[in-house]
């Protein structure tokens, strides 16, 4: 018996290097083939097809089919590190967590979704919402919606309608195929230009009611991912790209302090005080937004694990860690562009990619200034301030 529980204990633990090994891997292709994927504004296929043996688009899975269903603080790991190899990768790596939004299709359309295996790219073009006629069977659906990040490689394509009746006059979502869409390559963007975020157009495409679903809505599947709260979560993976992405700055910044003098002859950066100052104060932001970011979601995560539901206040704080952490990251890749000098005014220096990729989650309607006051109205007893906030 305990020799059996030692062969079982080995085997998960080889079963977990190997993983690792699996990811690093990857890892290493992302840095030898970023730039290709920044030139072509696309993660194409043959990427995300390695993203999927690792495990990135299971993740978020039904275990009942055959789903991973990783923690949120464990994904949003992966997702970070990624990032800061390339954003625009974590970026699309990031909609993994997208099969959430699934979970509220009925478990029949579900498993018709999952008939070939767990592994499914989601993408969406959800903005803006056009109206779909009502039909006997769903709806008519036709119009054009933008930022569809991941479009190139999706097992899936979604699109924004808006709220009914039905839907409590919460937003909907029609799923539909590939070949049922026409995907236009208008992505021209100072950050994050490898996401492929392009525009859908749908024509005249009826979607039956049991492909679509209200985004944020209920689960149909009782599994504690889909208790976590969902638009909290969609915030958090686009907030985290934003922490790689600047770990990668400040990994730059310790590189480049020690090399050569600046062409005035004045010392090295890492010579410079007010260099060391402000590198070592964008180290201790980072760390500290990515402390309270992750804290609060394994905090939410077991209050999920134990059988109840994530309060509206943790709901509020997941938001604003995330806007914060954001906000922190961006602030951290300008912060080391003003004390390097005139090195980073060039095009195509490290920095001022990084300085675009990092702008990118900040702006984000999930991400942006109303959400501090949506927050501070949930964590004052009042109700939050943004549509759609929960």
């Amino acid at each position: 018996m305990v020799r059996a529980q030692q062969a079982d204990a080995a085997s998960d633990a080889d079963g977990a290097e190997s993983a690792s090994a699996g990811f690093d891997d990857v890892l290493a292709e992302l840095r030898e083939r970023r730039l290709e994927f920044r030139e072509q504004r696309y993660v194409p296929k043959d990427f995300v097809a390695r993203l999927k043996q690792v495990g990135i688009y299971r993740a978020a899975t039904p275990t009942r089919f055959g789903g991973d269903q990783l923690p949120p603080a464990e994904f949003l790991d992966r997702i970070e590190r990624l990032s800061a190899v390339d954003g625009s990768t974590g970026w699309v790596a990031s909609f993994g967590s997208a099969l959430t939004y699934l979970a509220a299709l009925p478990l029949e359309t579900q498993a018709e979704l999952y008939r070939d295996g767990p592994d499914l790219v989601f993408a969406g073009g959800l903005f803006p919402m056009q109206r779909a006629e009502p039909t006997e069977r769903g709806f008519l659906v036709d119009g054009r919606w933008k930022f569809a990040s991941g479009c190139m490689a999706a097992d899936v394509l979604g699109v924004g309608l808006p709220g009914d009746e039905d839907s409590a006059g919460k937003p909907r979502t029609a799923v539909l195929r590939p070949d049922q869409c026409e995907i236009v390559p208008e992505w021209d963007v100072v950050g994050m230009r490898g996401t492929g975020s392009f525009d859908l157009v749908v024509r005249g495409v009826e979607v039956p009611r049991e492909w679509t679903f209200v985004r944020g809505g209920p689960p149909a599947v009782d599994e504690p991912l889909y208790h976590y709260p969902t638009i909290a979560y969609a915030s958090q993976v686009l907030a985290v790209v934003g922490a790689g992405v600047a770990r990668a700055a400040l990994a730059h910044a310790e590189e480049i302090g020690g090399g050569r003098a600046g062409i005035t002859g004045a010392p090295k950066l890492a010579e410079r005080a007010y260099y060391r100052v402000e590198v070592a104060r964008a180290e201790a932001a980072l760390r500290s937004a990515r402390a309270w970011f992750y804290d609060l979601s394994d905090e939410v995560w077991q209050t999920v694990l134990a059988g109840d539901e994530a309060s509206d206040e943790q709901n509020a704080h997941l938001r604003l860690a995330s806007a914060h952490l954001a906000k922190v990251s961006s602030d951290v890749v300008n912060g080391l562009i003003e004390v390097s000098g005139t090195a980073p005014i060039h095009i195509g220096h490290p920095l001022q990619d990084l300085a675009g990729d990092a702008l990118v989650p900040k702006q984000h309607a999930f991400l942006g200034p109303g959400i501090y006051d949506s927050a501070g109205a949930v964590l004052m007893g009042l109700p939050p301030t943004t549509r759609g906030f929960r």
